[in-house]
C-alpha cells in the first residue's frame, strides 16, 4: 500500500499547542510492562515501548474485558519485576522485550559530549573467504567527511574495525550491540546521529511473520559464523524506537540486501525519471516500528532483494564501498542538496561507474569490479515518516 505523496510537517508554533494536537490526533494507552503512559499512533495496532520495550497491544482500547486484562497484567508485572530486582545483583546487562541482551557501553567508549555523534563499523572478515578489501577505507572516508565538512567532534565518533586497538573496538556482535546503544544514549532534541555500516548483509526467513516479503535483512558482525547475525528487528528496537522529538538518526548501511534493515515504516520508491512513491511497510502485525517522536532514515546500498554473485558463500562481494563513495561524492559535489537530488547522484554515478561514461578514478575503478561481477545495485531510502524528497534539504 502507497502512503501518500506529501511535504515535510511544518514545525508547531508553541510546545504546549503541538501537546494539544498532537494528543487529539492520537489515543494513549498504558505500557503492559511498567504501566508508563505511550502516545499511541492512529495506525498502530501494537506498540513498543521506549522505556521497559515492552509490546502493548492497543487493537481493542474499547474493549473493557481487554482493558481488564491489561490492568492485571501489568500489576504482575510489576510485581515480578520488583521481586526480581530484589532476588538480583545490579548489572549493567538484561534483555528486552524480544530477549535481545541489553548491554551498557563501556567505560572506554567515548564520553558523549555535543549534539553531534557517530558509529562508524567497518568489517573486513580478514582470512576469510569472503574477505572485504574496502571497509576500512570507507570508514576512514567517512570519518574525514563528518569531521571535516559536517562540523562532528572527533571526540564523537566511535570507530569499530579489525584493525583498531582495545577489546571493545572489534566489531564483534556484542560490541556493535553496545556501540548502537552507545549512540542514543541520552539522546534529547537537537541531536544529530550518524550510523555507518561497511560490510556484509544476509536475508534470513522471518519467525515472527512481521516482514511483508516473509524475510528478516541481518548485518553480519565479525563473529557472526560462532555467534549470528544482528536482525533488522534489534537492530530497529536499539537505534529507531528509543528516538525521542527532535532527534534525527542517519543511517548508512553499505552491505548487501540492506533496503530495509531499519525496518522502518516508509520505503521510498524511486524512479529512473525521478518519480517516487512512498510504500507502506508497517508489519502485518500492526507492531509499531516508527520512533518516539524523533526522525530516523536510511540510506542503503541496494534493495532487499539485491545481492552479490554468490550468496551462499558470500563471495565475490565486491559491491561494499560502492554505495559509502557515491554518498560522500555526492555531498562534496553538492552541499545543501535534498535527499532526492542526493538519492538520484549516486543511482548516477554508480550506472555511469557501469558503463564507464564521464567518470574516472579511484571510484570508478572500485565500482566497474562491483559490475564486472555482474552485481547490480541501486541505494534505497527509507524512513520513519513520508516528506517530500525534493524540498527536505539533507542535513546531518
Amino acid at each position: 500500500m502507497a502512503a501518500p505523496r506529501r511535504e515535510s510537517p511544518r514545525a508547531e508554533c508553541e510546545a504546549g499547542r503541538e501537546t494539544k494536537m498532537w494528543s487529539r490526533r492520537n489515543k494513549t494507552a498504558r505500557c503492559s510492562g511498567c504501566d508508563v503512559l505511550l502516545v499511541v499512533p492512529p495506525q498502530a495496532r501494537a506498540i513498543r515501548c521506549a522505556v521497559c520495550l515492552a509490546i502493548t497491544d492497543v487493537g481493542s482500547p474499547q474493549d473493557p474485558v481487554r482493558q481488564a486484562m491489561g490492568f492485571l497484567k501489568s500489576v504482575v508485572m510489576n510485581i515480578s519485576n520488583g521481586i526480581s530486582s530484589l532476588n538480583s545483583s545490579s548489572s549493567s546487562s538484561g534483555s528486552s522485550s524480544h530477549g535481545y541482551p541489553i548491554t551498557s557501553p563501556p567505560p572506554s567508549f567515548p564520553r558523549v559530549r555535543g549534539k553531534k555523534r557517530a558509529v562508524l563499523v567497518g568489517i573486513s572478515y580478514v582470512g576469510r573467504r569472503y574477505e572485504l578489501k574496502g571497509t576500512v577505507n570507507d570508514v576512514n572516508c567517512m570519518r574525514y567527511l563528518l569531521i571535516e565538512r559536517l562540523g562532528f567532534p572527533a571526540e564523537g565518533i566511535l570507530v569499530l574495525t579489525e584493525e583498531e586497538r582495545g577489546p571493545y573496538r572489534v566489531p564483534t556482535k556484542e560490541n556493535l550491540r553496545m556501540a548502537m546503544r552507545w549512540l542514543v544514549s541520552g539522546c534529547e532534541s537537537g541531536d544529530s546521529l550518524v550510523f555507518h555500516f561497511s560490510g556484509h548483509g544476509v536475508q534470513r526467513l522471518d519467525p515472527s511473520g512481521d516482514e511483508v516479503d516473509g524475510f528478516d535483512e541481518a548485518l553480519c558482525p565479525l563473529d557472526y559464523e560462532a555467534n549470528g547475525t544482528i536482525v533488522d528487528d534489534e537492530i530497529n528496537e536499539t537505534l529507531v524506537r528509543p528516538l525521542p522529538r527532535g532527534v534525527k538518526l542517519h543511517a548508512l548501511v553499505d552491505a548487501c540486501h540492506s533496503g530495509t534493515v531499519l525496518d522502518l515504516p516508509y520505503l521510498c520508491r524511486l524512479s529512473r525519471a525521478g518519480y517516487y512513491q512512498w510504500e507502506d511497510h508497517s508489519p502485518p502485525s500492526g507492531t509499531w516500528k516508527g520512533t518516539n517522536g524523533g526522525l530516523a532514515i536510511l540510506i542503503s546500498g541496494c534493495d532487499d532483494h539485491q545481492t552479490s554473485a554468490d550468496t551462499s558463500a558470500l563471495a565475490g562481494s565486491t559491491s561494499t564501498g560502492a554505495m559509502t563513495y557515491s554518498f560522500i561524492q555526492a555531498i562534496e559535489n553538492e552541499p545543501g542538496t535534498t535527499y532526492g537530488r542526493l538519492l538520484t547522484a549516486m543511482r548516477s554515478a554508480i550506472r555511469d561507474a557501469s558503463t564507464g561514461i564521464r567518470m574516472s578514478g579511484p571510484i570508478v575503478s572500485l565500482m566497474r569490479k562491483v559490475f564486472n561481477f555482474g552485481l547490480t545495485q541501486e541505494p534505497q531510502l527509507s524512513s520513519s515518516e513520508t516528506f517530500d524528497i525534493y524540498r527536505k534539504p539533507f542535513l546531518l
